[in-house]
C-alpha cells in the first residue's frame, strides 16, 4: 500500500474511531488497516496511535501528523477536481462544523435542501461548541460566532449575535426588580457552562472605567443549551444564551431580556473557508447556496430580540 493510500486508512480511522470502523468503511481488513497504520509510523519514526483492541487515541505526534495528512488529502482532492475540469456538478464529501444549536435548527435544514439539489454530494456535520481547526480537521466550511483572529480563512459575514441575560416573565413577576447587573447577585442564576458558572462580565459603564463582574452561587450548572433554556422557560431562574438561542421563545412571550443596556457589543457571525477550498465545486455551491439563506435566519433572529 503506497503513502497516500495509508494516509487515507489513517484519517478514516479517526473519523470513525476505531480501526475496525475504517475496515468496514474502507472494505479492508483489520489486519490490512493495522498494516497501513504501521508503515506511517515507520516511516516517520515515531508512533502515531496508542490503541487497543477497541479504541484508538491519538499520540502528539500524531495529533501533528493527521493535520498534516488532512490537508495533504484535501489538496489531493481539489486538485483532481481542478484537473478534470468538473464546475457544474459538486460532488463528494462536504464536511461542516457549526455550534450545536445553530447547526441543528438554521445549518442542518440548509444542508438537507442543499443535499436533494446535489445528489452527487455526501455531507457531515459536526456539532461542536468548541473551537475547531477546519484546516487541521478536514473541514470545508464552518459557522463561527465570534471575532476571527485566523487570516488564512476566507469569511464571509452573515449576521451577528448578542449574549443576553433572559427569564421567565413568570420568575421576574414573582421577584424583585433587576435594574442593573449587581442585582443578579440576589437572583436564582442557571448557568451554562460555556458562559460562565459562577460569574458573567458587563462592560464598564464608562470609557477608562473597569469591566463589570457579577459573582453569584448559581442554582443549576449544565452544559446543554437546551436544558437551561428549559429550566429557565419554567420560570426557575434567569441566565445568559446568545440571543438567538431563545429569538423563538422571546416572540412568543415565553422569555423576557433584561438588562439590555448593559449587553456587551454583538459578536459577529461568520462563514469561514479555508484558503482555496471555495475552489472546489461542492464547497463553492454549498456557500453560494446557505449565505444567503443563512443572513436571512440571523436577521430574523435579531429581529425578533428586539421587538421583545
Amino acid at each position: 500500500m503506497d503513502r497516500i493510500e495509508a494516509m487515507k486508512v489513517f484519517v478514516t480511522a479517526l473519523d470513525e474511531g476505531s480501526l475496525a470502523a475504517a475496515g468496514r468503511k474502507l472494505g479492508r481488513s483489520a489486519a490490512a488497516v493495522t498494516r497501513a497504520i504501521t508503515s506511517l509510523e515507520h516511516h516517520v519514526g515515531v508512533q502515531l496511535l496508542h490503541r487497543t483492541t477497541r479504541t484508538i487515541r491519538l499520540s502528539e505526534a500524531g495529533e501533528r501528523y493527521a493535520a498534516a495528512c488532512r490537508r495533504v488529502l484535501n489538496d489531493m482532492e481539489e486538485a483532481d477536481l481542478l484537473a478534470a475540469g468538473e464546475t457544474k456538478a459538486p460532488r463528494g464529501l462536504l464536511t461542516i462544523t457549526a455550534p450545536l444549536i445553530a447547526g441543528a435548527t438554521i445549518v442542518q435544514p440548509i444542508l438537507d435542501a442543499f443535499l436533494d439539489s446535489n445528489p452527487e454530494v455526501k455531507a457531515k456535520l459536526l456539532l461542536l461548541d468548541r473551537p475547531v481547526s477546519l484546516v487541521d480537521e478536514g473541514i470545508d466550511v464552518g459557522l463561527r460566532i465570534a471575532h476571527l483572529s485566523d487570516s488564512s480563512m476566507v469569511a464571509i459575514r452573515i449576521g451577528e449575535v448578542r449574549r443576553v441575560i433572559c427569564a421567565a416573565p413568570s420568575y421576574l413577576d414573582a421577584h424583585p426588580p433587576i435594574a442593573e447587573p449587581a442585582d443578579l447577585a440576589n437572583h436564582q442564576c442557571v448557568a451554562l457552562a460555556q458562559f460562565g458558572e459562577t460569574s458573567w462580565s458587563f462592560p464598564a459603564t464608562s470609557p477608562n472605567g473597569a469591566q463589570r463582574l457579577v459573582h453569584f452561587s448559581p442554582r443549576l450548572v449544565v452544559n446543554g443549551i437546551a436544558a437551561v433554556i428549559a429550566s429557565v422557560a419554567a420560570g426557575h431562574g434567569l441566565t445568559r444564551v446568545f440571543s438567538y438561542h431563545i429569538a423563538e421563545k422571546v416572540s412568543r412571550g415565553e422569555l423576557r431580556i433584561i438588562l439590555a443596556k448593559d449587553e456587551a457589543p454583538p459578536l459577529p457571525v461568520h462563514v469561514v473557508v479555508p484558503e482555496g477550498r471555495l475552489s472546489v465545486p461542492k464547497v463553492r455551491a454549498f456557500v453560494d447556496d446557505a449565505v444567503p439563506q443563512l443572513r436571512t435566519a440571523f436577521s430574523r433572529f435579531a429581529k425578533m430580540c428586539q421587538e421583545s
